[in-house]
């Protein structure tokens, strides 16, 4: 960037009689405090002496200790040489106009340091006095602009990627969607699965009114929701028919911001079939369900039932579903509270859960230990919750018959969790730490009892004890001393 500063130089009126009685040491000390540096260059551009209004600018060129003697070309950077020349030249001349020139010193870590020079010749030996403003805040300026301009255009870069994406996303979205102005209820626009819902008139959406999209029996009712849409903010679930088919429809509406404007964005969707209309294959799998040997619960997203089949309301000793719907889950599942909030949270951040050992309790106070399998349902922006229990108490029963009398290992005890009280727990891990320890006596000493009893602490009694308490050894042979 080139630095210049205009200005026809108008000299004093009478020098010889305001200034004639200044010494060289006044006029040095005028010369240094009107400028941030100031150089004094011979005929032959070698500097001869120089002066600096503040050490660090002294520090940024590398001490002026070893500018003295050397050519003022040899301190800029190839770019500023030319400029030097201009510099000197004008200065020779002596131009009743002095150009400010914009000169890069080099430095010794790589960086340059700009200063803007004027020149002017003094004395009739050719010797000229270079007077220098340093130019790094403006500089440093000018670069913090750059940089700004240049996040400015990566924001507006990605935002222009980003505002492609959703718009390859509203065009290619299997959902009708059109966007709304809130003040007329005019279609601003629509994506094609809308406009292919509306039929041929809305093919051209821009401009089109509600009266065009839906019935005139609901088209009031469509008008009241999104006027309470815009005074509160929320979004809202309502019902409507197509002008185009007839068909009822599912209208989800809600409020956004673009460029200082607010609009609709509405979703629209058909509406819940009729149970009446359920394919075949599906009203079977509805009766499977209803039927099947495991309980199936659906709840709300807070776990309040909504339906559940009659397994369910076996294990619950309920009689009819009415005694189950609208109660919370948890006064069922679970030994408290914490295991429904538990599933629940999982459900909402993952989708699913898959075995989930738990207890069932029913009417009675019986207990018997499930499993549960559950997983979300969108619903209009509401999730609903579906569980698959299933009754794992008899499993549970031949697996401990078949198993040895205590877990074998810490793993064994951490699936215990949830089914065993917490003392029970920690005397079943005491007995196992125990077994352990024993098992591994015996291993280092060969089955020497009397040695494995005196490298445990324990008398050879107790650990005959133990060994039959734990089914250890064959206590039937005799002992190796």
């Amino acid at each position: 960037m080139q630095w210049r500063i205009s200005s026809l130089v108008k000299t004093f009126v009478s020098p010889d009689a305001s200034l004639g009685e200044l010494d060289a040491r006044s006029v040095a000390t005028l010369i240094a405090t009107a400028s941030d540096i100031a150089l004094v260059v011979d005929a032959t551009g070698i500097i001869r002496d120089i002066a600096f209004q503040s050490e660090e600018l002294s520090d940024d060129l590398d001490t002026s200790s070893e500018w003295v003697g050397r050519t003022l070309m040899s301190t800029v950077v190839a770019d500023s040489r030319p400029k030097v020349t201009h510099l000197l030249a004008d200065a020779a001349a002596h131009n009743a106009k002095p150009k400010w020139r914009h000169l890069n010193h080099a430095n010794s870590d790589g960086r340059s340091v700009p200063v803007l020079y004027c020149a002017v010749q003094v004395g009739e030996n050719g010797r000229m006095v270079a007077f220098g403003r340093d130019l790094r805040a403006m500089s440093a300026l000018q670069q913090r602009l750059m940089m700004a301009q240049e996040t400015l255009e990566r924001d507006y870069s990605r935002m222009r990627e980003v505002e492609a994406r959703y718009r390859l996303l509203f065009q290619m979205s299997a959902e009708a969607v059109i966007v709304l102005d809130t003040v007329r209820h005019r279609v601003v626009e629509a994506n094609p699965a809308a406009r292919g819902l509306f039929g041929d008139k809305l093919q051209q959406a821009s401009g089109q009114a509600l009266a065009d999209i839906f019935t005139a029996d609901t088209l009031e009712s469509v008008q009241a929701h999104l006027g309470a849409i815009r005074a509160d903010g929320r979004p809202e679930e309502f019902s409507a028919r197509l002008v185009s088919t007839g068909a009822d429809v599912v209208v989800a509406a809600s409020l956004f911001r673009q460029e200082n404007a607010t609009l609709f964005l509405v979703r629209i969707a058909a509406a819940p079939a009729d149970p009446a209309s359920v394919p075949d294959v599906k009203r079977k799998l509805l009766k499977l369900v209803e039927s099947a040997p495991d309980g199936f619960v659906v709840t709300d997203s807070a776990g309040n039932i909504l339906t559940a089949n009659g397994a369910f309301l076996e294990m619950a000793g309920l009689a009819d579903e009415d005694m189950a719907r609208g109660e919370s889950l948890d006064r069922w599942v679970g030994n408290s509270g914490v295991e429904l909030d538990v599933l629940i949270t999982n459900l909402r951040q993952r989708g699913s859960v898959r075995f989930f050992s738990t207890t069932v309790r029913n009417e009675s106070a019986a207990v018997a230990q499930v499993e549960i399998s559950a997983v979300a349902i969108g619903n209009g922006g509401q999730p609903s919750f579906g569980f698959a229990i299933r009754n794992v108490g008899p499993r549970l029963q031949v697996d401990a018959r078949q198993a040895s009398p205590m877990p074998r290992s810490i793993e064994q005890l951490t699936e215990l969790i949830g089914r065993v009280p917490l003392k029970d727990l920690v005397r079943e891990s005491t007995d196992v730490i125990e077994k352990l320890c024993i098992e591994a006596a015996l291993e280092l000493t060969g089955d020497n009892r009397a040695s494995a009893a005196e490298m445990l602490g324990l008398s050879r009694q107790s650990l005959y004890v133990k060994l039959r308490r734990y089914g250890l050894g064959d206590l039937a042979t005799n002992e190796q001393d």
